[in-house]
C-alpha cells in the first residue's frame, strides 16, 4: 500500500507559477499510474492530469493542457505537476492518486481508477 503527500501549494498572483510535489512512502511510485485531482470549494473533485506506469504517456483537462505538466521521478519517489500561466479559476485544493492496482498502464482520467489519496495542498491565485 502507498501513502502519498502533497506538497508545493500556496498563494500566486495571476499569471505566476507553482509546482506541486507528491511524495510517496510505503511502495514507489514507479508501482504505479498517478495522477492529479482538485476540487474548488463547493465543486466536485475533476480531473487536471495523469501519468501513465512507464511515464511515457500523459494526459491533461482541456482547461489546463499547454499550462500544466505532470512528471515522475521514480527515483525520488515522487511525482510532480509544474503548474505555469497560472488563472484564478485553477484555485483549488489539489490531490494527488495512485492507481487501484499496481502495474496498471494507465494514464487514467476517472477518480474511480485511483485507489489511494494524499491529503491534498490547497492553490490559490489571485487576480
Amino acid at each position: 500500500q502507498v501513502q502519498l503527500v502533497e506538497s508545493g501549494g500556496g498563494l500566486v498572483q495571476a499569471g505566476g507559477s507553482l509546482r506541486l510535489s507528491c511524495a510517496a512512502s510505503g511502495r514507489t511510485v514507479g508501482d504505479y499510474a498517478m495522477g492529479w485531482f482538485r476540487q474548488a470549494q463547493g465543486k466536485e473533485r475533476e480531473f487536471v492530469a495523469a501519468i501513465s506506469w512507464g511515464g511515457s504517456r500523459t494526459i491533461y483537462a482541456n482547461s489546463v493542457s499547454g499550462r500544466f505538466t505532470i512528471s515522475r521521478d521514480n527515483a525520488k519517489n515522487t511525482v510532480y505537476l509544474q503548474m505555469n500561466s497560472l488563472q484564478p479559476e485553477d484555485t483549488a485544493a489539489y490531490y494527488c492518486a495512485a492507481a487501484r492496482v499496481t502495474y496498471l498502464s494507465g494514464p487514467y482520467s476517472r477518480a474511480t481508477d485511483y485507489g489511494y489519496w494524499g491529503q491534498g495542498t490547497q492553490v490559490t491565485v489571485s487576480s
